[in-house]
């Protein structure tokens, strides 16, 4: 077979990932939703025929192999293409091998088409008379929704498999596989490695086979001579990828998690560090710019207000401008309400507040602070007594009850000492006074 010959015999230049590709579907990894013996393609296989289809999946979850070891298992011949680099012409050319293939050997092609999203309409019309009359069997690959980004005149032709991440459970089997096998792995080398740091190398590689041995094998121009693959090889190996893996898992939570404890604590330094490492390990800013306002409401509170406006004006300057400049936005928001004085009082106060009306009865509202639009409602007594506030001395009804008789002298809300929060606290205190000097408990 034109790609099929597997044979690796003095291929030590090819790349592990390529060495490693398998020859029988019993070699082949993950995707057992699909490949069992009782399942969609393992039935076709074990039948060695091949129908049209479109593989969906993330990269690295096997669809290239998987095409090749169908078309293996169905005695027909692989012609490749790429969308990313091929049109019209190509497409015609290779039909036309597949033509003179069937005619003259009466062997079958199957058209294996990689990133066949990014192909335009009338180029995916291109295939249709081919796989209707059956000159070649249509295997599509893409990590896009087919149902987005096909036609649907090929999606009525061609059945739709998704393909999963591969597990940790067979990433885990596939790296051993590799570590042990001497004639296409890396057997030879004797390489050591923890079970600890096997995980986190699996961990690395985003439920991506392609990627994890190609990590391995850099991981083994590293070693020393102990053989031994530490996290600091790993870590030379991976590059950038310590800082960006699980962007989506716990790893990135415990960065996001740093960055606020930095923010809370007012380290400013450790909140621009963790930032960074955020943002070069492909995380969002304006997540960031999100958990900046909830710092702004949770640990910032009153005790400085202008830090919810500085949030915002951060969120809308990166929409504004754009990630470079706007990063940079975030990062001045981030400094200041690091700096800023902390207060989690207005935090408290609604978390006790909401916990005490959903543990309470629903008291109600005193007939002095009811609506009263119409006349009938103010002739059966609603709002009754109501004083307005501005005009009272001070702007304040002293003496007045704004809570039901029942929770009468209640307080949720204890301000700080700590910036604004402290002058609000003096204001809380001077209309308490006028509460008790008029004879009544602010309420």
């Amino acid at each position: 077979m034109d790609n099929l010959g597997f044979n690796f015999a003095g291929n030590d230049h090819q790349p592990l990932a390529a060495r490693m590709r398998p020859e029988r579907i019993e070699e082949y990894v993950g995707q057992r939703h699909l490949v069992a013996e009782d399942k969609a393609i393992g039935r076709m296989i074990a039948a060695r025929r091949c129908h049209s289809m479109i593989l969906w999946g993330p990269p690295g979850t096997g669809k290239t192999t998987l095409a090749e070891l169908i078309a293996k298992y169905a005695d027909s011949e692989v012609e490749k293409l790429s969308a990313i680099s091929s049109g019209v012409k190509e497409i015609r050319e290779t039909v036309g091998r597949a033509k003179e293939r069937l005619q003259n050997l009466g062997k079958k092609t199957v058209l294996f088409v990689d990133e066949v999203h990014r192909f335009n309409k009338s180029q995916q019309d291109a295939f249709l008379p081919f796989i209707e009359d059956g000159t070649v069997s249509f295997i599509g690959a893409t990590t896009e929704n087919p149902s987005f980004e096909l036609n649907n005149a090929i999606l009525s032709r061609a059945r739709v498999y998704i393909l999963k991440s591969i597990s940790e459970q067979d990433l885990l089997a596939l790296m051993d596989r590799a570590l042990s096998d001497d004639e296409k792995g890396l057997g030879q080398l004797k390489l050591n490695i923890s079970d600890a740091n096997k995980r986190l190398l699996v961990k690395l590689c985003g439920g991506d086979g392609r990627r994890l041995l190609n990590f391995l094998e850099l991981c083994g121009d590293l070693v020393e001579q102990d053989r031994e693959i530490t996290e600091a090889i790993i870590e030379q190996a991976t590059g950038n990828q310590m800082a960006t893996f699980d962007k989506g898992g716990d790893h990135f939570y415990d960065l996001i998690s740093a960055f606020h404890k930095s923010v809370r604590g007012s380290s400013v330094d450790g909140a621009l560090y963790w930032y960074s490492r955020i943002l070069v390990g492909g995380g969002d800013p304006l997540y960031v710019a999100r958990r900046l306002l909830a710092i702004a409401s949770e640990d910032i509170g009153n005790a400085d207000p202008r830090a919810l406006q500085i949030g915002l004006n951060a969120w809308d300057i990166f929409h504004r401008v754009g990630p470079a400049e706007g990063e940079r936005a975030i990062a001045q928001a981030a400094i200041y309400m690091a700096a800023a004085p902390k207060s989690n009082a207005v935090y408290t106060a609604f978390k006790t507040a909401k916990q005490a009306v959903q543990e309470q009865p629903s008291y109600d509202v005193p007939a002095h602070l009811t609506n009263a639009p119409t006349q009938l409602m103010k002739d059966i007594g609603r709002g009754k007594g109501y004083r307005y506030a501005h005009d009272e001395p001070n702007a304040f009804a002293a003496g007045e009850s704004y809570l039901p008789e029942e929770l009468a002298g209640t307080q949720y809300y204890f301000p700080t000492d700590r910036g604004l929060e402290k002058k609000i606290s003096e204001k809380l205190n001077f209309l308490r006074e006028l509460d008790q000097n008029s004879g009544n408990k602010r309420r």
